[in-house]
């Protein structure tokens, strides 16, 4: 099983320098997958979470993949499919998928911001509908353009980001679920692969609750989260150290420490 880290490419403290050290940071914790989110208009509800500057994944991975190792995937975790014509989704990832030397993954969703919707003239209600007619279009765009097709992860956990993920994914890609959560998914639906993206939040003690997210505790339980995923099948796991404060992205070094001690325990423990 393969590991992999959602990079902040947000927020104040997030400059050219900062990315290239994540990048370095998490090669050198022999992480295999670097990750990046996806806004195109910042509006309030965006903002709140996610604010200024935020980098284009596309531009930033594009470049990320020309200072980092061959061996470092790329992607993202999710590109909000309904923001941009289908055409052009297909044009970029094809492009970044042949640039990279077949590094990139492409991570989608629906996405969740109504004002940011509202701002693209991208009508909210129909969402999901738009991201499957999207699917299908860049599906048969790279199909007629033949080959420098990257892997699919779609991105959610309803009954209809299920069929989606059966229908157009390689696979499903849920975030930040319990790890009983996504053990009852998989028991009911077959689908073609699992990616999650878990959250990274190391503490000093275990963390008592019922419904604990995986990824969240000490460095024993994150990596029986692990283990538990990899058990269900998990052929990648992408670990996501943001947790909504944007003052975090000034602050990166606590993150890099815990990664490093996942990694390092995750390799004695394998």
């Amino acid at each position: 099983m393969q590991l992999g880290l959602n990079v902040p490419n947000f927020g104040p403290g997030t400059d050219p320098g900062v990315l290239r050290e994540w990048a370095r940071v998490v090669e050198g914790a022999g992480f295999d997958l670097l990750m990046v989110s996806d806004h195109v208009a910042v509006t309030p509800d965006v903002a709140e979470r996610y604010p200024e500057p935020f980098h284009d994944p596309f531009t930033t991975l594009s470049w990320l993949a020309g200072i980092s190792g061959d061996g470092l995937r790329l992607g993202t975790t999710v590109l909000v499919l309904p923001y941009r014509h289908p055409l052009l989704v297909a044009r970029m990832a094809s492009s970044l998928q042949r640039l990279s030397g077949g590094r990139f993954v492409l991570g989608v969703g629906v996405g969740w911001a109504r004002q940011e919707f509202d701002a693209l003239g991208v009508p909210f209600a129909a969402r999901g509908r738009l991201t499957d007619e999207c699917l299908g279009v860049v599906r048969e765009a790279w199909k007629a353009e033949g080959g420098a097709a990257p892997s699919v992860w779609i991105g959610g956990h309803s009954a209809a980001a299920i069929r989606r993920t059966v229908r157009f994914g390689d696979a499903w890609h849920p975030l930040r679920l319990p790890v009983a959560r996504m053990r009852s998914v998989l028991t009911d639906n077959d689908v073609p692969g699992f990616a999650p993206r878990i959250a990274l939040r190391l503490t000093d003690a275990p963390v008592e609750e019922t419904e604990r997210p995986a990824g969240v505790g000490d460095l024993e339980q994150i990596v029986g989260d692990l283990r538990e995923l990899r058990e269900l099948g998990a052929e990648t796991v992408v670990l996501d150290p943001y947790h909504g404060d944007p003052a975090e992205t000034r602050r990166p070094e606590a993150a890099w420490r815990a990664l490093t001690a996942v990694a390092e325990r995750w390799r004695k423990a394998s």
